[in-house]
């Protein structure tokens, strides 16, 4: 037989006797709820507290308590006791629920609670027979569920709410009850299964079920062999235990289930947090010994003789003995780490560890337990079995302690153990990586390295840090794994790092990056762009080109969506002719990017650039490629004839490069800048800028012209003394008939005029327009040419002869206006005196409106105008011939007054004249200047 390990897992609390507030003989206890509830034999009911001390009590029954439940859901006491009579055809057996929580009512003397409800238990119905066993089961308030077990192998059951009286009665029989012998009910159990609930009733006989959910209730018998009164308990897991002498034996609902031997008869059995109790006779000594088994540990965790025990229950989080005598015994589980250290002390570290694990104890607590047994094998050098405990930790133990033990070579494949093990479980650091990878490169194990790096969990995410893992295996030249890695995790930039920098697969690297998606591909190609230009440039511009233009169309929302060019302009750095040919391209394909801007600026600024780097002059001869950079090349080419001309050759296709690249740039100018437009789709400063920082005529002039900066545009010809494209520009610019700017003749002619050489036919040409569009007055000229000292007074000759003669016919025509002005002014004034100093004699004889005779009433007007009163109306006062004469003088009067106020426009007048003298004239002629007001 299997010999059991005895252990001091539990310990004595206290003891003593039970208070002597609680009288007669014990027959029944029940716990729950924080107090012992005590039934005996004179129908008393006692209540302990946690010291054991009296709390309180009542009367119950007149006779005796036969047996209670306290329940734990609700405050009820449910008894089963003896009173007196009522009559000889009825028993006095009843049942009775208290309501503890529920006094009695003030004007009764005891302190006992209310009974909510009274029950016969025997009836007609239900014949009288000796009660054996007791069980309630609490179902959803105020439902309880009543099984009484008798002697004669029937259980009589209660169902329903006895406080209110409404209730159903049902019987249960167990097959197999003879009338020779009967058989008792010894015990009763319900397990509860969901919605399923089942009886367990065993006899001395029998094991039986019934299914209590089924109509009728179905009875099954489990086994043929059965078991006393109080070796009947239920464990945790609503399984049904018996004892009986030979062994103890545990019930599912189909059947028997294990078995454990245990020698001696079983008195009391009980069930406590995972533990079985059992008080055991020993045949042999007649002593009674009170176990507490862990089957689960096989193993006897306490063990106490003790006297007749009467009664076996658990309150408080120990175990209470009431034996025959009223002594009561407690006894209490020690603490976890207590019980720990008495096995460790005995080195039975793997009973430790199924202890904690059967207790369900917290992981940090089962690891450290773990970490102890491991290193009591490391101690011993059992460095295999050592290993496998501190694996067990992982989680709640540092791996820098297991690290450490096992840095050792010869321990490697115990340290490679643990570290696979660490990244398994998600815990490993950067380090663990590094250190697990560097195991296997030193192991030489390609396998492993193979496994660890491809091995997936559910999800497919490598379990383990990936950068650690790639540059752990790229300085290890296990380049394949490294991309592997990096592929799988996304690490993209880490995989183009290995084929470009260590590989220099450059081809493959360009596939990558198509593979990708758009956005990715975008922002390792910036990364990495810069290498694949130098060595793949038109592959990487057709990269760049899908990134920028895929599925691309006018739509400018979804342009907008797409990667700019201006992104990856870095990517070109000494590489200008492929920025150019990719800015080219792009604008080709793409009219109206949102960038389209500053694209025509860069593409400015390489078009117009005379520096611009070019690539490597190929040097066929000896198998060389240099770059002209090289001053010692450059030296030795140039003191041969073949260097020599290659030199020439260079210079001459460098100079066609920056002409065709001058073309393109004014194209670009007058393409950005269509005339619809008032703004142009580049930079105007920036690009004045390009153009006058390399020089660059043609563009200059076009951008002067286009902003209308006449003047900066012949400023450039007069920098460049080119005076025939002079006088073209002002013949172009300088018309007023086609918005151009007249004054610009002045200005060349005051260029001419400074410039201290001989340029009569130019100065002639000048004077012409300058003459015609009256630019000047003569004096003007005269003083701007006297300045030339190489111009002599032919050639102004004739343009004074003809000004003069111009001037003398003004002054003729001006004497004769004042002459007639003279007059008109003369006989004003006569005829005002007349009006003042004569009578004025009307002789018409007709109206002047309706041209009948005159009769009166008639009006006459000083301007000699008569009219019928009739004629006239309402408006006596003002001719009607001569009214809307004066109102226009009068209005022209008045306009003019507004006008002297405005001062922006007098001075707008005055600056747009020809001759400015003649607008101040016209003002003081007008009175309008002259007149003042208060």
């Amino acid at each position: 037989m299997y010999q059991w390990r005895k252990f001091e897992f539990f310990e004595e609390k206290y003891g003593g006797k039970i208070p002597e507030d609680v009288t007669g003989e014990i027959q029944c206890c029940s716990s729950g709820r924080g107090k012992v509830v005590i039934g005996s034999s004179d129908g008393s009911v006692s209540f302990l507290d946690r010291g054991i001390k009296f709390d309180s009590g009542f009367q119950a029954h007149s006779s005796s308590v036969l047996f209670l439940q306290h329940l734990k859901q609700r405050n009820f006491l449910v008894t089963v006791g003896e009173d007196e009579q009522i009559s000889p055809q009825q028993s006095g057996m009843c049942l009775k629920v208290f309501d503890l929580d529920k006094p009695q009512e003030e004007s009764t003397s005891s302190s006992a609670p209310e009974c909510i409800g009274i029950l016969r238990i025997f009836t007609n119905q239900y014949p009288e027979a000796k009660i054996t066993s007791f069980l309630v089961l609490e179902e959803v308030p105020p439902i309880l569920l009543l099984a009484i077990g008798l002697d004669n192998g029937c259980i009589y059951c209660v169902k329903g709410d006895i406080a209110r009286e409404r209730i159903t009665r049902f019987k249960l029989q167990v097959d197999g009850v003879s009338d020779k012998r009967q058989t008792p009910i010894t015990g009763l159990g319900f397990r509860l299964d969901g919605l399923s609930l089942l009886l367990f009733a065993v006899t001395p006989d029998s094991v039986n079920s019934f299914a209590m959910q089924a109509q009728p209730h179905r009875l099954q018998t489990l086994d043929h062999i059965g078991s006393g009164v109080n070796t009947v308990t239920m464990s945790d897991r609503s399984e049904l235990i018996v004892g009986r002498p030979e062994a103890v034996y545990f019930y599912e609902v189909d059947g028997r289930g294990p078995c454990w031997a245990f020698e001696g008869e079983k008195k009391f059995m009980g069930w406590f947090r995972g533990y079985l109790l059992c008080v055991i006779t020993d045949h042999k000594t007649g002593t009674n010994v009170f176990n507490v088994y862990d089957l689960r540990n096989r193993l006897i965790a306490y063990s106490l003789v003790v006297d007749k025990v009467s009664n076996l229950l658990c309150e408080w989080g120990n175990v209470i003995l009431i034996t025959a005598d009223k002594s009561l015994l407690c006894v209490a589980e020690k603490d976890m780490e207590s019980k720990l250290d008495m096995l460790f002390k005995k080195n039975l570290y793997t009973v430790a560890i199924n202890l904690v694990q059967s207790q369900h104890a917290d992981a940090a607590a089962t690891a450290n337990v773990m970490r102890k047994y491991g290193d009591h094998l490391y101690g011993k050098q059992d460095y295999d079995e050592a290993m496998s405990q501190y694996i067990n930790t992982i989680g709640h133990l540092e791996p820098s302690f297991v690290i450490q033990k096992f840095l050792d070579a010869q321990r490697i494949y115990n340290l490679t153990n643990y570290l696979e093990k660490l990244h398994e479980k998600g815990l490993a650091s950067k380090d663990h990586t590094t250190l697990l990878l560097n195991c296997y490169t030193k192991l030489k194990d390609v396998e492993k390295l193979n496994t660890f790096v491809r091995k997936e969990d559910g999800i497919g995410e490598l379990k383990f840090d990936v950068e650690t893992a790639i540059r752990v295996c790229r300085a290890a030249n296990y380049h394949e794994h490294a991309m592997y890695v990096a592929k799988k995790a996304g690490k993209h930039e880490w995989y183009l790092k290995i084929l470009l920098e260590d590989l220099g697969n450059y081809d493959e690297a360009l596939q990558y990056i198509s593979s990708l998606e758009p956005s990715q591909a975008g922002v390792t190609i910036k990364e990495y762009g810069k290498i694949l230009i130098e060595h793949k440039p038109k592959e990487a511009i057709d990269i760049l080109m899908r990134l920028c233009t895929e599925q691309g169309t006018s739509n400018g929302v979804y342009l907008s969506m797409l990667p700019s060019p201006v992104d990856f302009i870095n990517v070109f750095v000494q590489h200008p002719h492929s920025l150019m040919d990719f800015l080219e391209s792009y604008a080709e394909i793409v009219k109206d990017s949102p960038a389209q801007g500053e694209i025509n600026n860069t593409l400015l600024e390489l078009y117009l650039s005379k520096d611009l780097n070019f690539p490597s002059i190929s040097l066929s001869e000896n198998g060389l490629e240099q770059n002209f950079t090289d001053q010692s090349v450059a030296v030795a080419m140039s003191k041969t004839d073949s260097g020599k001309k290659k030199i020439a050759d260079s210079n001459d296709r460098i100079e066609k490069d920056c002409l065709e690249r001058q073309q393109k740039g004014l194209e670009l100018l007058k393409m950005g800048w269509p005339s619809d437009q008032d703004q142009p789709l580049y930079d105007v400063d920036l690009a004045i800028i390009l153009c006058e920082m390399n020089s660059f005529k043609e563009g200059l002039l076009y951008l002067y012209e286009k902003m209308k900066l006449y003047r900066e545009v012949i400023a450039c010809y007069m920098q460049n003394h080119d005076h025939e494209g002079l006088i073209a520009c002002c013949k172009k610019l300088g018309d007023s008939g086609k918005g151009g700017d007249p004054s610009l003749w002045a200005d060349l002619l005051k260029y001419f005029g400074e410039i201290g050489e001989d340029c009569t036919k130019e100065v002639k040409e000048v004077l012409t327009y300058i003459e015609r569009d009256d630019i000047l007055p003569p004096i003007i000229v005269l003083q701007t040419l006297g300045k030339n000292p190489c111009l002599t007074l032919s050639v102004i000759k004739d343009y004074i002869a003809r000004k003069l003669e111009q001037e003398s016919k003004i002054i003729e025509e001006d004497r004769r206006a004042v002459e007639k002005y003279q007059e008109t002014t003369k006989n004003m004034r006569k005829e005002i005196e007349d009006l003042r100093t004569n009578a004025k004699i009307f002789q018409l004889s007709k109206c002047t409106a309706c041209t009948f005779t005159l009769d009166i009433p008639a009006v006459h007007f000083m301007c000699m105008h008569s009219f019928h009163q009739r004629c006239l109306g309402d408006n006596e006062t003002e001719c009607p011939e001569c009214a809307p004469e004066y109102r226009s003088v009068v209005d022209m009067k008045r306009s003019l007054e507004l006008n002297s106020k405005d001062q922006a426009l007098f001075f707008q007048q005055v600056k747009s004249s020809k001759d400015g003298f003649s607008v101040i004239a016209e003002y003081f002629g007008k009175g309008i200047i002259s007149k003042t007001s208060d």
